[in-house]
Formats: structure tokens, C-alpha cells, sequence
């Protein structure tokens, strides 16, 4: 008795065939696995036994061989538990082989014979969407795999409802698409007291999806600015919530199986190692960066992550992804994402501040701000200082704008740059950031006085040629907040002012 069932293996986010094989043959009692499984894997064999029991059916006593090919393809996950009943429950004639044929199938079984939610089902969804097959799935994750547009999904609660299901005698309702609440956030841009600059600079940067470095004390307000960016954001678009949505589903941080449609916001602790930001780790999991994936990723107190975990950012920040290679792994992960960094001047926090400053000042502000290689923060397009609010703003009653109003002239300006790009050629772009090349010359040619400005600036400062452009892009949003088609001399001064000096650093 021989059956097959279609399934798949995860390498990043490359969704790999598995034929699985199911072989019941005359000979002693045995149950292997075979095909390079990992021990998640070599362990469904009990897992599938006791399920089948709590139905009340019985492994034959014979040999049973079950093969996962590509046979020198690594299967790990727990996801080939339901392919391996399936291919069983064929193999004993109890449902029908030529109707598994058409069904991808994956799935956890717990010993009651339930089905568990699993990690993948939506990239693998679209896979058997694209090869126009159906797909087998936990009812925990169908509406998850409703989201490929995929119109053939079985969603059991249990084993037996799938037996069911195939023999006639019930029939699974497909599951319903799910989106994620669209909950007001309880933060707001008009709890931030003072700040002005920081919270203009964060408009800008919100509009182009600039890179953002906020320096000043302790307690200026850097990590409240930060938390209340993703309030001015504008949702993702339907492909941009499907592609960030893949990454949360092979990280198994889609949660309740739920699309959302509001930016994704990340905030790893300054502990973090190099593997836990860019991704990677014994399977290559997908990090930080691929997790804030169109959307942003804080990284409060810079200086004190890891060296080579910062520097592990150039890459990614220019290309907009990162490439893993491991042992038994080479994947190649999204992080398209817009970097807020924050940071204090120096150890102690109060460089400038004669009376709070520490003994060691100025050289304890180099060594601290040392820790930050110049290749990473040339790739920051804006560099301000967050001074220390003052009590008389701390007692100011009055309320700045809201997140609301803010929101809207980013949007504003967003569909400015869409309709642009759409306009060039290039629908896939969708922030001035990822304005390179010809194309950037394009839509930030410059007059003669504000391309005598920019020259005369760069020469002074001697601004890298990323740096030029950098501000190039900068200048191009400001323009397009202000709803202005060209870009004047008034709108390169004003982003040249937003790479400003750092206390103790020419930036």
C-alpha cells in the first residue's frame, strides 16, 4: 500500500515542495521516518499514533516507511504531522488518494486528535494558490490563508472532521478573512509638551520615510516621540500588509492569524545580538529589521547595542534587505524599514550642561559617541537635537496638534509621491527614500540658488556623495508637504538644517 501527500518545507521565505510518501509493507512492526527530518519532525510518528487512537483506529501491524523527498532537503517544523496522518489514513484506504492529489496540507496534531496552528500557512497558501492546487490547514489559521486569495481551503478543527469532510458526511465551512482591529492608539502627538523641531522633523520624516536620529538628555522626550510616530504613519497599502503579513507568519508573529493594516512598530532592547536584529540563528529566522518591514524600527540608547549589531544595519539600510548565510542555510529576508534611532550626547546625558555634566566632559561625549561608525549615520537622513523641556513648557496647558491632523499631511503628501512614482513608471516605490539614480535628479532638479546652496554646503562639510543625496530626498519631501512641485533654494536650506551637528561630532 503506497499513498502520497503534497506539503512543503520553509527556507526563509522560499516555499519548497515535499512529495511525502507513505509505505505499508509486510515485514516486523516499525514506523520510520525518513528524508532528513528534524527531531520536531521524527517525533510526529507518536504524535500521529495517538491521534488516530483517540478515533479509535489502529496502525496496521506492519512496517510503515514514510519519505519526505527531496531526501537531501532538511524538513523541520512541526507542520508535517497532518501530511503524515493524511498519508496514513490513504494508505488504509480511509479517505481517497486522488482527492488528497488536488490539497497542499500542513498542520500540528495534538493526541486528541486536534488540529494546531502552525507557522507559514499564509506564503504557503499563495504557493498553492500559484500552483493551483488547494491547502489543508488548522482552522486557527484559515483565515489567515484566506488572505492569498485562494478559493479552495479546508479548515478542520480535528482529524475527524477531515475524515468527515472527505467521506461526504460533513462539510467544513470556508473561513472567513480576518483583520485585525483598526483600534484608535491611546498615544497622541498632543501629549508631547514643547519640542516643536523634533515633532516637525518627525512629520518630515514619517512623509518620505527618512531615517531619524534624535540626540538630548535624559528625559527630553526621544522615546515618547518615537512611540507616537507610527500614529502618523499611513496604513499600509493591501500589498504592503500581504508582504509584511508573509514575514509575521514564518516568524509565527501573526497574531490570532489576523492581517493588519497599521505599521509595523519594533523596539528591541539595546541587549539585543546580531542575529536577534538582522536575523539568523540555527534556522535563519527572520529578524527585527525584516519584522519592521515597511514599517519602523527604534532603536533607543544607539550607542549601547553591539558593535557589529549596528553595523550589521549598513546593508540592509541601502538595500532594503538582508541576506543570511548559514551552515545549513542561505536565505534572503525584506527590511525595507525606516530607522528612528535616539541617543544621549554622552555617557552621563548632560554634555553642555556645566552644572549636571560629569568631570570627564568633552572626552567622555567622543568616546560614547565613538561607538557610532560614521558609514552608519551617514546613512541617517536627519540628525537632531532634543533639548530639555523646560518647566514652563512641562506647565503649558495648551495641547499641540494631534496625530489626526498630522496624519492627514502625511497621507497627503504619500499619495503626492505615489501618484509620481506611478507617473515615472515605478508603481512599486513609495516613499521619496527610495529615490535613487536618474530618477532622483528627476524629480529634484534643482534652480541655480538652491543648487548653489547644496554644492557650497557639501564642499564646507564635506558631505559624502550618500549624504548629497540623502539630502537631495529630504528636500524633495519638504517640497511635497508644502505641496510644491519643484524644490527651491528654501527647501534644501531647511534639510541641511536637519543634519545638524551632533554635540561633540561633526556629522
Amino acid at each position: 500500500m503506497l499513498s502520497r501527500v503534497n506539503t512543503v518545507a520553509f527556507n526563509g521565505l522560499d516555499i519548497l515542495d515535499v512529495d511525502l510518501q507513505v509505505q505499508i509493507s509486510s515485514g516486523l512492526p516499525a514506523f520510520t521516518i525518513v528524508g532528513l527530518p528534524d527531531k520536531a519532525v521524527a517525533e510526529s510518528k507518536e504524535r500521529v499514533r495517538a491521534a488516530l487512537q483517540s478515533l479509535g483506529l489502529s496502525l496496521p501491524a506492519k512496517r510503515i516507511t514514510i519519505n519526505l523527498a527531496p531526501a537531501d532537503l532538511l524538513k523541520e517544523g512541526s507542520h508535517f504531522d497532518l501530511p503524515v496522518a493524511l498519508g496514513l489514513l490513504a494508505a488504509m484506504s480511509i479517505v481517497p488518494q486522488e482527492e488528497l492529489a488536488n490539497y497542499i496540507a500542513l498542520g500540528e496534531l495534538g493526541l486528541d486528535g486536534s488540529l494546531i496552528s502552525v507557522n507559514g500557512i499564509l506564503p504557503a497558501a499563495i504557493k498553492a494558490n500559484r500552483t493551483e492546487k488547494g491547502l489543508i490547514c488548522p482552522a486557527a489559521n484559515g483565515s489567515e490563508a484566506v488572505w492569498s486569495g485562494l478559493k479552495d481551503i479546508i479548515a478542520p478543527e480535528n482529524l475527524l472532521s477531515l475524515i468527515n469532510h472527505f467521506k461526504g458526511t460533513q462539510l467544513i465551512p470556508f473561513p472567513a478573512a480576518l483583520k485585525a482591529s483598526d483600534t484608535k492608539s491611546p498615544l497622541d502627538m498632543s501629549d508631547v509638551k514643547g519640542q516643536e523641531s523634533a515633532k516637525k522633523a518627525l512629520e518630515i520624516a514619517a512623509a518620505g520615510a527618512h531615517n531619524l536620529l534624535m540626540i538630548g538628555p535624559p528625559g527630553a522626550g526621544k522615546s515618547m516621540l518615537a512611540a507616537r510616530l507610527p500614529t502618523i504613519l499611513p496604513p499600509l497599502t493591501p500589498a504592503e500588509a500581504l508582504e509584511t503579513s508573509i514575514i509575521h507568519s514564518v516568524a509565527g508573529e501573526l497574531k490570532d492569524s489576523k492581517i493588519c493594516f497599521e505599521r509595523p512598530f519594533r523596539d528591541p532592547h539595546h541587549s539585543a545580538s546580531t542575529p536577534a536584529l538582522v536575523g539568523g540563528g540555527r534556522k535563519a529566522q527572520p529578524g527585527e529589521i525584516s519584522l519592521a518591514h515597511n514599517g519602523v524600527l527604534f532603536l533607543d540608547e544607539l550607542p549601547e547595542f553591539s558593535r557589529s549589531a549596528l553595523e550589521a544595519l549598513r546593508q540592509p539600510l541601502e538595500n532594503g534587505y538582508v541576506s543570511i548565510s548559514r551552515v545549513n542555510a542561505h536565505t534572503i529576508y525584506p527590511a525595507r524599514f525606516q530607522l528612528i534611532a535616539a541617543m544621549n550626547p554622552c555617557r552621563c546625558g548632560h554634555l553642555g550642561n556645566p552644572a549636571l555634566a560629569c568631570s570627564r566632559a568633552p572626552k567622555c561625549a567622543e568616546e560614547y559617541q565613538a561607538k557610532i561608525s560614521g558609514p552608519l549615520l551617514d546613512r541617517i537622513d536627519i540628525h537632531i537635537e532634543v533639548p530639555a523641556v523646560s518647566p514652563w513648557e512641562m506647565n503649558d496647558v495648551k495641547k499641540g496638534e494631534s496625530s489626526e491632523i498630522i496624519r492627514e499631511r502625511v497621507i497627503k503628501a504619500r499619495k503626492i509621491q505615489a501618484e509620481r512614482f506611478r507617473q515615472l513608471g515605478h508603481p512599486e516605490l513609495t516613499a521619496n527614500a527610495q529615490l535613487k539614480g536618474d530618477m532622483l535628479e528627476e524629480v529634484a532638479a534643482l534652480d541655480n540658488d538652491a543648487s548653489t546652496l547644496l554644492i557650497s554646503f557639501a564642499e564646507k562639510a564635506k558631505l559624502s556623495a550618500r549624504a548629497y543625496h540623502r539630502t537631495l530626498r529630504l528636500a524633495r519631501t519638504i517640497a511635497d508637504l508644502q505641496n510644491m512641485p519643484k524644490v527651491l533654494k528654501m527647501h534644501i536650506a531647511e534639510a541641511l538644517a536637519l543634519r545638524s551637528r551632533i554635540p561633540g561630532r561633526q556629522v
